[in-house]
């Protein structure tokens, strides 16, 4: 299997890139690429604010209620790494086209869903296509953009919309509840799919990579079912505990199937996900990266948005703009990081200090209580939060996919996706059991029935997650440390042979 890239052609002189996509171009591949990721995002948080209305609306029970969030997240982290071969496999273009037409037809049928059946089967199947499209989308950008320039724009973009369009989701789907109903969450992914089929059909071209490989049938199952035993191991931390089978259980099955998936890769004719990709110093770094930002960034966005909704009264429209200025401060940050402070410091000056910055914005929020003021007690700790993820997202998403040989952008784009999705898997778990166990240690010889004792138990809860959060962003920092290379040149510095 050839590994081509524009480094190996200019140094070698053995391979020569095809004519460079007109800038022009390549822009409007870029607006395209972030309307369906954001898509995608904002998925994950856009249904979440909607979930009170729709279990009224069909009628099913709280313990039914997480699976129209789990359905999602398990179709999507276990179907993600095959999801990016099939791009490299049978090209980037139908990989994105048939993405973004599928994950529009089954919005549209979990918006007119009937029951509660109808609705977990559409989640379940727009996150297969999420995993088609998500992949497919990241290395468009990685093969498109071949000037460190331009490729360091592009992803503070991309970085930012993954960062940020959590938030964005829980916006959209305040506004749309709000103002007309919570089928409209599904509803409105038509009309972002149309924005994107047409674009995509118009600007993108297509070639396969990895056309003379094969699918690696064993890798394939091994990783899929390791990866959904991982994530449904940790969706049941949260309503069973860690002793239960369904927890442990899982989590055991899930580490010795990707145990064995990691040892198949080294055995494997055509590897599912060639570990040349992992083995690299500074991507591994930018792997992990991804993971503990994922998990970290739970504690913001959902605990948060307990805090402004059920003790500071905001409506889901009025929660979804208070994240606005991290949105904000996020996006600004991520054009800057990687554009300017990448290329002079490296990331392990950059993304660290984005950890610690982070981290610093968190362990700052755990001072609201009951009666807080949003713009002194929430608003600047938002703002300092946005500001140090800025830095770590979309840097550690280029340094991971950067350098890769042509044939493998697929599978490593789904590798970030992935990470952020299992990191995301296990900050849901861990925190909300921490959050729980905080609130109960509280309660424990006080007046459980009274309001006032009620309330202060909910903020025990939510400053137990900021903490942890901190400690996870903090942690983050240190292995940014440990880990990547001194000084600014990376992988990311090698950027691959592109066919547009």
């Amino acid at each position: 299997m050839s590994q081509k890239t524009l480094t190996d052609g200019a140094v070698a002189g053995a391979v020569a890139a095809p004519p460079a996509t007109p800038p022009a171009r390549r822009w409007w591949i870029l607006a395209i690429v972030a309307v369906a990721q954001l898509m995608v995002v904002l998925d994950a948080t856009i249904v979440n604010i909607a979930l009170p209305s729709a279990q009224a609306d069909l009628g099913f029970s709280d313990g039914n209620r997480q699976w129209i969030v789990t359905a999602y997240a398990l179709a999507f982290a276990s179907l993600l790494l095959l999801g990016g071969r099939i791009a490299d496999l049978f090209g980037r273009k139908p990989a994105f086209l048939v993405g973004v037409v599928g994950f529009a037809a089954v919005s549209a049928l979990g918006g007119a869903a009937n029951g509660f059946a109808m609705l977990v089967a559409a989640r379940a199947l727009q996150g297969a296509f999420g995993a088609l499209l998500a992949p497919a989308a990241l290395s468009l950008l990685n093969t498109t953009f071949t000037d460190a320039r331009e490729r360091a724009r592009a992803f503070s973009v991309y970085g930012a919309i993954a960062g940020a369009g959590g938030a964005v989701g829980l916006l959209l789907g305040g506004v749309l509840t709000d103002a007309l109903d919570w089928r409209w969450t599904l509803y409105v992914n038509v009309a972002i799919a149309v924005v994107a089929f047409i674009g995509g059909s118009m600007l993108l071209t297509n070639h396969r990579d990895a056309a003379n490989s094969k699918l690696d049938v064993p890798g394939t199952i091994l990783v899929a079912t390791g990866l959904f035993a991982m994530v449904y191991g940790f969706s049941n931390a949260e309503t069973h505990d860690w002793g239960s089978p369904l927890t442990w259980g899982f989590l055991v099955a899930g580490g010795l199937l990707l145990a064995a998936f990691a040892w198949w890769q080294t055995r494997a004719a055509h590897p599912l996900l060639p570990l040349r990709i992992l083995l690299d110093r500074g991507r591994a770094a930018s792997f992990i990266s991804v993971l503990i930002t994922g998990a970290g960034m739970f504690g913001v966005f959902l605990f948060l948005t307990y805090y402004l909704q059920l003790n500071l009264g905001f409506s889901p429209t009025k929660t979804g703009v208070a994240f606005l200025p991290m949105v904000g401060a996020l996006m600004v940050t991520a054009q800057l990081g990687t554009t300017v402070l990448l290329p002079r410091f490296g990331p392990k000056a950059v993304i660290s200090l984005g950890f610690a910055v982070a981290a610093v914005g968190m362990a700052w929020l755990t001072g609201i209580g009951i009666g807080s003021n949003y713009a002194t007690t929430v608003l600047p700790q938002l703002i300092v939060t946005g500001v140090g993820l800025g830095l770590v997202m979309p840097p550690a998403m280029q340094l991971a996919t950067g350098g890769v040989a042509a044939e493998d952008a697929g599978v490593a784009s789904a590798t970030v996706n992935a990470m952020q999705q299992v990191g995301g898997s296990i900050g849901t778990a861990l925190l909300n059991t921490l959050a729980a166990s905080a609130a109960t240690d509280y309660l424990a010889g006080r007046d459980a029935t009274s309001k006032a004792v009620q309330a202060q138990a909910t903020i025990e809860s939510y400053t137990t997650a900021f903490w942890w959060s901190a400690g996870l962003f903090a942690a983050g920092a240190l292995i940014a440390l440990l880990l990547f290379r001194r000084g600014a040149q990376q992988n990311a510095d090698a950027a691959p042979v592109v066919h547009m």
